[in-house]
């Protein structure tokens, strides 16, 4: 496989002697003025296909233009380089094409990204975008982190508080895992750090959204079994095998308890 820089290297030739269409005034109006200081894309790239493809960072990440340009007095300066994250967003543009490119080869299809990259259709191309990893978030991450991040200085109420305000806040969007799975998995970090009343106040929480969820119940047996509570950990398991009869898993973890 070549080298990153290498890579990046030829697609900073790519890029800059590119030849898109270039840059046509609008019917019976002014000349549009050329963009200044383009340094990943063609300096002949059409300023409607540049907007274009900053809206779809802005859609990626969730921000606005003045997340990463210079705003003063109202005025949007988008030659400046002043912000670092700006800056970074130029790395990060390269590294994704980058990416692109080397995936390509390995996987031997056309790179993408494009609008069927990633979907498995025949002859679609292979690529990640920005969205791939930021789903909407400036800063992306997983719920498990930031969750236990609020959890280190505030204990598991913190944890939870936390979850709540970023499930009332993104529900329903892909930024983070919201599925049946989110707590259980931040519950299981709370086993890993031998903490069993955490991950048990993060599975009750669970049930709340879950009531039907056999594989939440099966997470309490194992905190409840750790804590000491064999009968409580008996009723957990009951519950998940009620839930779920084909759950081989948990049939097993109920008869081996048993037997105990």
């Amino acid at each position: 496989m070549k080298c990153l820089s290498h890579v990046i290297g030829a697609l900073g030739i790519l890029i800059l002697t590119g030849s898109p269409a270039p840059a046509q005034p609008p019917a019976g109006g002014p000349p549009v003025p050329p963009m200044t200081n383009l340094q990943v894309f063609s300096k002949d790239l059409a300023p409607a296909q540049v907007l274009q493809t900053m809206q779809a960072f802005s859609d990626s990440l969730g921000v606005q233009c003045n997340y990463c340009h210079v705003q003063e007095g109202g005025r949007i300066d988008f030659a400046s380089d002043a912000k670092r994250e700006k800056r970074v967003a130029r790395q990060m543009i390269l590294m994704r094409d980058s990416i692109n490119v080397m995936l390509a080869g390995d996987v031997g299809k056309p790179a993408g990204p494009g609008p069927t990259a990633g979907t498995g259709y025949a002859g679609a191309p292979v690529g990640v975008t920005c969205r791939s990893c930021h789903r909407g978030l400036p800063l992306p991450g997983l719920i498990a982190d930031v969750v236990a991040g609020a959890s280190a200085s505030g204990g598991a109420a913190a944890g939870l508080a936390k979850f709540k305000e970023l499930r009332t806040k993104y529900y329903g969007g892909s930024q983070y895992d919201f599925s049946e799975m989110g707590l259980v998995t931040i519950a299981q970090r709370a086993m890993t750090a031998k903490n069993p009343d955490a991950a048990i106040a993060y599975l009750q929480a669970n049930l709340e959204y879950y009531p039907k969820s056999a594989r939440t119940y099966q997470e309490m047996a194992l905190a409840r079994s750790a804590k000491g509570d064999k009968q409580g950990a008996i009723r957990d398991l009951e519950k998940a095998v009620e839930l779920d009869p084909n759950s081989a898993q948990a049939r097993a973890q109920l008869d081996e308890l048993k037997r105990q």
